[in-house]
């Protein structure tokens, strides 16, 4: 038996967020669009395991993600890129346990990939600041610093502008009308509007805001308007990111359930508690 392969697996929590907001304020140069939006940290996501190899530098997926080959898998390059970073001589096999949907706008990418960075940063004794993990990520993803910093917070320029804003606790119904969107289809539609005025945080309500995608990715996918027309009846509803997920807000967790069982069964579901910090800085502490 090789002893230089942990074999106990330890598993780290990777968390959905929610965009409550997001406003598109014009365009870069660059092609990047310059928004604002609140991220929700969720206390529901997947989770990722890493057995850590001292007698080689091999990094691979234990469980593949069907249709993903590793090279273009978030979670490698993540790995792969602090190996490069830290000039580490370690490995990685990684299992991924996945219960959020691939391109539902709730991170689920984003967050595996910090999740990676931020568990590898400890496992491998790398050493890495904070800071560092998250312009790492940025290279990644412009939602992955969001995820290593671990706060519910409010984000600007292309969303790496972060400033940490605590939410009163709420509970979300999660669901998934289950069509994939294409950000790259959304960011790059001339119907896209792109002319919010700037919003000062202190200003926040969510009455007042909105999702600058929602309108253009109802009309794209009937699907999302269906699911937004029917939760909308029962609770405060909105869709995140660039959907397709759609959640609705709750108070009190047992009436989003009662909702949730009303749901048809065409469309996946959680119901999630909004928190104000990460369970994988939770997890982060508690290894220490």
């Amino acid at each position: 038996m090789n002893t230089s392969v942990t074999t106990q697996k330890d598993w780290w929590p990777s968390p959905a967020k929610l965009n409550l907001f997001l406003h598109i304020l014009g365009r870069y140069e660059n092609g990047y669009h310059q928004l604002q939006s609140l991220f929700q940290m969720l206390d529901y996501g997947d989770s990722l395991a890493f057995a850590i190899s001292t007698d080689n530098t091999e990094i691979k997926m234990d469980t593949p993600l069907e249709g993903v080959p590793d090279d273009e898998n978030l979670i490698i390059k993540a790995a792969r890129l602090l190996a490069r970073k830290a000039n580490c001589n370690k490995g990685a096999v990684i299992s991924l346990d996945k219960r959020l949907p691939m391109g539902g706008g709730i991170g689920g990418g984003s967050s595996n990939a910090a999740t990676t960075l931020v568990a590898l940063n400890y496992l491998w004794d790398t050493g890495l600041s904070e800071d560092e993990l998250a312009e790492l990520g940025l290279s990644l993803g412009a939602d992955v610093p969001i995820f290593v910093r671990g706060l519910t917070a409010f984000a600007g320029g292309i969303g790496e502008d972060i400033t940490p804003a605590p939410q009163p606790e709420q509970y979300f119904l999660v669901a998934n009308p289950n069509v994939h969107v294409s950000t790259a289809e959304v960011f790059t539609s001339e119907d896209l509007p792109r002319n919010t005025p700037p919003m000062r945080w202190e200003d926040y309500e969510f009455e007042k805001t909105w999702n600058d995608c929602q309108q253009l990715v109802a009309n794209l996918h009937p699907e999302v308007a269906n699911l937004l027309q029917w939760l909308v009846h029962y609770a405060p509803s909105r869709m995140t990111g660039t959907g397709a997920c759609v959640f609705a807000t709750f108070s009190d967790y047992t009436l989003a359930e009662q909702v949730r069982a009303k749901m048809p069964e065409a469309w996946q579901s959680f119901v999630a508690k909004g928190v104000n910090r990460s369970p994988l800085l939770d997890k982060l502490e508690q290894q220490r």
